[in-house]
Formats: C-alpha cells, sequence, structure tokens
C-alpha cells in the first residue's frame, strides 16, 4: 500500500495537459548535452584554431635566413622558401623539407643582422 500511496503523489504532481511539462522534461534532457558541447569548444577545439592560426601566421612570415626547427627535430637555416617547401642548411648539409613540418623558428634574419653588427 505504501508504493501505491507515493505512485498517486507523483500523477497528482505532473501537469494534466501534458504540454509545457513535456517541453521542459524535453529541454532538460538536452541542456547536458548542450553544457558538454560548449565545453568541448572552448576546452578542446577553440584552442586548437588558435594554434593553426599562429603556425599559418608563422609560415607565411618565414624568409631566408631565419633559423628555424623541423618537427623531426632538424635545426637548420632557411636558404629559399617556395610555395610547399623550404630548403635548409644545416652543417654541411642542404635539403628541402615541407613548409608543414616547420615548427619553431629560433632567430629571425633581423635578428642575426643586428647582432652581426
Amino acid at each position: 500500500m505504501h508504493m501505491n500511496c507515493s505512485a498517486n503523489m507523483f500523477a497528482l504532481a505532473t501537469p494534466t495537459n501534458g504540454q509545457p511539462g513535456q517541453q521542459q522534461n524535453a529541454l532538460m534532457a538536452f541542456l547536458p548535452m548542450i553544457l558538454l558541447v560548449v565545453v568541448f569548444y572552448f576546452i578542446l577545439i577553440r584552442p586548437q584554431q588558435k594554434r593553426a592560426k599562429a603556425q599559418q601566421k608563422m609560415l607565411s612570415a618565414l624568409k631566408p635566413g631565419d633559423r628555424v626547427v623541423t618537427s623531426s627535430g632538424i635545426i637548420g637555416t632557411v636558404i629559399t622558401v617556395k610555395d610547399r617547401t623550404v630548403s635548409l642548411r644545416s652543417a654541411d648539409a642542404k635539403f628541402e623539407v615541407t613548409k608543414a613540418s616547420v615548427t619553431e623558428i629560433i632567430e629571425d634574419s633581423k635578428d642575426s643582422l643586428s647582432t652581426a653588427a
């Protein structure tokens, strides 16, 4: 009998027409999903987009004389910059790598000119 009483109380607590309660329940069901998407955007997607823009800006500013580091860890000086590739000189070796493999500019060519003078 105790279970039957509580079921009647829950039945009385629900709205009689069904419409407003169903809309509110649907919104409450999707609220955690919406919050999860917002959190993922600010924690994962937005920082990745910022890093990609910074990488693209760095690659577009690449010029001969810059000392760079590639993704494989090679440190070299830029000799020429083409559309998709960069020619590097490292010690006695000269090689060509893709622009995307350049991860960091260690020293700008204007910095090396000012320190040499």
